[in-house]
């Protein structure tokens, strides 16, 4: 049996009274956490909850988030991940899409009437520890085999809705293995900072797996912040800092707490390109070394790697994990010359069985047991990859990601919108900033269309920059071409970011 609750199970046996979990003064011992997973997957088979069904989860960095994660997983069931930022209507997508029979969530999304009403909905502000606490352990674990989803993990497209990974029981386990032992190198007396997202596969499965899989122990940051990180740094005796440039940044803004991070012994970087005067910096004022890599909710999502044990190249994304073979192709699937600019196709163990109800879209990325990223790059005479540019219009937006033709649907529900098109702009903190070109129909004010997206997505979708244009640029077939879309000076200013 693979399941990928065997990671907290087989851990809390080997290591019963190791910290498992901290987030500021809670502490829970693997012991503890593991009790707590058998006795929430007991009032998940209450609830209905048996082998295969999709349980939405959209906690914060909390332990309720890795009891339920692992509680899930226990009584069978599939986790399916979700950002607490998301709106009703974005709620009511996933939870109607995935099929999801129940939703955990710290508090109702707002308003609550539609996505309550498909899925059951745990509420975790009314006395959820205590009703936990109540019951039995589940005795077993639900059996699951290699091939059976775990984790359904929502993924940004350039095209359409966002689509669900099909990530298995042995993807994750494997890739959590993978790096924890080559990659991080974690031992039971490593601390992992939890502040990665843990409903994103960086966060969930290269911090939380890895670390528990490990001995090692997590300390959770439900909110990132420069302050808030060295702060549990110092106080958890953190070892590792996993995080996404804008994190990196941040820290390089506090250069007079160098010492509160004396015990990171290693960083690692990942979810957009890292500059490499970031990397530098970092590395000159807190002492630790920044791994970079790459990888996807498709993948698990380690591909490649900076190694450990191998010299490093600033800038790039490494070469390919242990059991992960890594191609760049031309259109067609042919490799490219040497030298030459490819897609980075990827085969192995990580790489997801399907995309949720979606055959054909999981044949046009999976065309040959080879999947396409959509990513563009080169590869050196050492076999170190290099990331040129994304083949798909994905924005990444501080380590999200946003996919416009989501966000140029609700600008078309504006009733002065007759055009829009959503395009990345370079930020210097963030990576990429949103703009958003729009035709209007009649008299209108950028500042309320942005408030009306603002209203109805997450935080981090909405294009913070709004111009007003004559026309769009459109290609011979009557497609927008989103490339040739003239952003204004005045839009490509950094302040774009700080709305």
């Amino acid at each position: 049996m693979t399941s990928l609750a065997l990671v907290l199970a087989e851990t809390s046996a080997q290591y019963p009274h190791r910290v498992a979990l901290r987030q500021d003064n809670r502490v829970l011992s693997y012991r503890e956490l593991d009790e707590a997973a058998a006795r929430f997957a007991t009032l998940l088979a209450e609830r209905g909850v048996g082998p295969g069904q999709v349980v939405g989860l959209m906690l914060p960095n909390i332990p309720e988030f890795v009891i339920c994660y692992y509680g899930i997983l226990r009584a069978g069931g599939v986790v399916m991940p979700m950002n607490p930022l998301l709106k009703a209507r974005e709620v009511e997508f996933y939870l109607t899409d995935s099929g999801a029979t129940v939703l955990l969530s710290a508090q109702p999304p707002s308003p609550a009437d539609g996505a309550a009403s498909r899925a059951q909905l745990i509420g975790l502000q009314d006395g959820f520890t205590a009703s936990v606490g109540a019951r039995e352990p589940q005795p077993a674990l639900v059996p699951r085999a290699d091939d059976d989803v775990a984790v359904l993990l929502y993924t940004s497209g350039t095209t359409g809705r966002p689509k669900g990974a099909q990530l298995t029981h042995a993807n994750l386990r494997h890739n959590a293995a993978l790096v924890a032992t080559t990659l991080l190198r974690l031992t039971p007396d490593d601390v992992v900072l939890g502040c990665l997202p843990l409903f994103h596969v960086f966060g969930q499965s290269c911090a939380l797996n890895a670390a528990l899989c490990s001995g090692a122990g997590v300390t959770l940051l439900p909110r990132f912040s420069a302050e808030a990180a060295l702060d549990a740094i110092r106080r958890g005796g953190v070892t590792v800092f996993e995080g996404v440039p804008t994190m990196f940044s941040a820290l390089l803004g506090r250069p007079d707490r160098a010492a509160d991070a004396a015990t990171v012994r290693l960083a690692v970087s990942g979810g957009a390109a890292l500059p490499v005067e970031v990397l530098r910096e970092v590395e000159g004022t807190f002492g630790f070394p920044v791994l970079e890599g790459y990888g996807l909710s498709e993948t698990s999502p380690a591909v490649t790697f900076n190694h450990p044990d191998r010299p490093r190249k600033p800038g790039s994304i490494g070469t390919p994990v242990r059991g992960v073979q890594v191609r760049l192709v031309d259109d067609d699937g042919v490799d490219v010359p040497d030298g030459e600019v490819g897609e980075i196709a990827v085969r192995g163990h990580n790489v997801m069985r399907g995309y949720h109800n979606q055959p054909e879209a999981t044949r046009a990325a999976i065309p040959d047991g080879w999947f396409r990223t959509g990513d563009l790059a080169t590869v050196d005479e050492d076999g170190h990859y290099f990331i040129v540019d994304r083949k798909k219009d994905l924005i990444i937006r501080g380590g999200y990601n946003v996919y416009p033709r989501e966000i140029e649907e609700v600008l078309h529900e504006h009733p002065a919108v007759a055009e829009a098109v959503v395009v990345g702009i370079p930020h210097a903190e963030l990576g990429e900033e949103l703009g958003a070109a729009v035709v209007v129909k009649q008299a209108a004010d950028p500042d309320e269309i942005r408030q009306f997206v603002r209203d109805r997505v997450a935080a981090y979708k909405y294009p913070r920059r709004i111009w007003f244009v004559d026309a769009l640029p459109i290609g011979p077939t009557g497609k927008v071409l989103r490339r040739e879309v003239a952003i204004p000076a005045e839009e490509r200013a950094d302040e774009a970011g700080r709305r």
